[in-house]
């Protein structure tokens, strides 16, 4: 059986602001197309059985949300209490694979990837299968187009097998050193993809990995189900060494094979990669947003809020957001780096939060926050509900816009239409619901002294939230 694995726990800080903790890039959808991580789901294999996704705990609901919206079908939805990098996200896909088949072949394959050519993509896995299954742990590096040091990069021996020989693996290079890969032909770009048993990988981990192993294995075994989810132990998991699969297991391993891939792949994480694998005007610029552009060449411009009016630019990246702008030579989009290191050690909430915050029930947007209020849309699913709850330090005040609001106000219960409206002091047990098949938009308007989301009681919850 053919099992994908797909990886969701990055949190791709070089697409910032876009790309925040809590919301990272593989989640986000540009323009009107689906998030990396649904076209991800979308490219799967035909004849794959359903996807075992695993998935930082915060982005639970954002995940079942998007698996919704692309009527995916999944097998299980790993949770990781802690990031602790690629080979003990996959130690735990593994250990689930193999309670239910013994034989199962993983498709690893992370969800922040931008593939053009899908028919090559399963070509190549195609290719790879039979090398799986004689016990080899097989790796798919992408034919470069030219030199990069963005990328990690795969030295094969030459030969005309399908499944070639790995030799070693190289970190990201310098220009020059990259240059020298690309002319020498057998350098490939790492594409962090891998189709092996899971039991050979298992095998590979515990001989030269055993803590990693260990730790994964008791946490996996102490694993609880909840609701969708498998959660497990963030005291057995907090123990576990912090490896990538590459040092942990392809570095030292003597199974390990490589397949080429010829797709027009790209990990899309920089604004420029963007910009070069998105579709431009006859000017060269990537346009996602109201905007009046005179005069300007070679850019990417992104804004859902507002109208951007740029003229006489060139190689501009422009990102704007409620609460951010980032403005920046694409030449010299590297140095963001530098943005977000100043970011974290100012603790800066715009690293990690958006304005608009997913839920299970839905999303909820801030629209204006001051010193003794805030405002907010509040936007819940068909059928849906927040918990029963009550606020020590604020009072909201709801103004229905759109669809039936059912709220529960102490121990009465009303229907709200459009227009009409409720208040909610503080210290009041209430809750509303969505019990209708549209969604349900709202206006909330707190007032108080404190308006954190730790100042929520929950009394009762349907998505066993504390």
């Amino acid at each position: 059986m053919l099992i994908p694995v797909v990886l969701s726990g990055g949190s791709g800080t070089r697409l910032w602001p876009l790309s925040r903790k809590e919301h990272p890039k593989q989640f986000i959808k540009l323009g009107n197309q689906n998030s990396l991580f649904q076209q991800t789901l979308l490219r799967l294999p035909k004849n794959a059985s359903k996807p075992i996704i695993i998935c930082n705990d915060n982005h639970r609901f954002i995940v079942a949300e998007q698996l919704r919206e692309v009527e995916s079908s999944y097998s299980s939805i790993l949770l990781e209490p802690i990031a602790k990098n690629t080979a003990p996200a996959i130690a735990l896909a593994a250990l689930e694979i193999i309670s239910y088949d013994s034989n199962g072949i993983m498709l690893v394959m992370p969800s922040d990837h931008y593939i053009k050519k899908l028919s090559k993509l399963h070509q190549s896995f195609d290719e790879a299968h039979q090398c799986a299954v004689e016990g080899n742990i097989v790796t798919f590096g992408v034919l470069p187009s030219k030199p990069n040091t963005g990328y990690g990069y795969i030295k094969t021996t030459s030969g005309k097998n399908k499944c070639l020989n790995v030799q070693s693996f190289k970190e990201k290079p310098s220009l020059k050193v990259a240059e020298k890969y690309i002319k020498s032909g057998n350098y490939f770009w790492n594409s962090g993809m891998f189709l092996m048993k899971a039991k050979v990988f298992l095998d590979e981990l515990r001989k030269y990995e055993p803590n990693i192993y260990k730790v994964c294995q008791t946490a996996y075994h102490q694993k609880i189900q909840d609701i969708d989810f498998t959660r497990f132990s963030i005291e057995v998991f907090d123990k576990c060494p912090e490896k990538s699969i590459d040092y942990a297991v392809l570095e030292k391993s003597k199974l390990v094979k490589m397949v080429a891939l010829d797709s027009d792949w790209s990990d899309l994480g920089t604004w420029d990669s963007i910009w070069s694998n998105t579709p431009k005007d006859k000017f060269g610029n990537t346009l996602y947003a109201d905007n009046i552009c005179l005069n300007t060449k070679n850019s990417l411009v992104y804004s859902k809020e507002k109208l951007v009016a740029i003229t006489d630019v060139e190689n501009l990246i422009i990102v704007d957001t409620p609460d951010a702008l980032f403005v920046a030579n694409k030449e010299k989009i590297d140095n963001i780096k530098l943005i977000i290191e100043s970011l974290k050690k100012e603790n800066r909430e715009e690293l990690t939060n958006n304005k608009l915050v997913y839920r299970p029930w839905g999303y909820f947007k801030s629209v204006e926050v001051s010193r003794n209020f805030q405002i907010k849309l509040i936007v819940i699913k068909p059928n849906a509900k927040i918990s029963l709850q009550k606020h020590i330090h604020r009072s909201e005040h709801w103004v229905v816009i759109s669809g039936i609001a059912t709220v529960t106000q102490g121990d009465k219960k009303q229907d709200l239409e459009p227009n009409q409206s409720t208040f909610i002091p503080a210290g009041l047990i209430h809750r509303l619901e969505n019990n209708t098949n549209n969604d349900l938009r709202i206006i909330e308007i707190q007032t108080g002294d404190y308006f954190g989301e730790d100042d929520i009681i929950r009394l009762e919850d349907v998505y066993s939230r504390d």
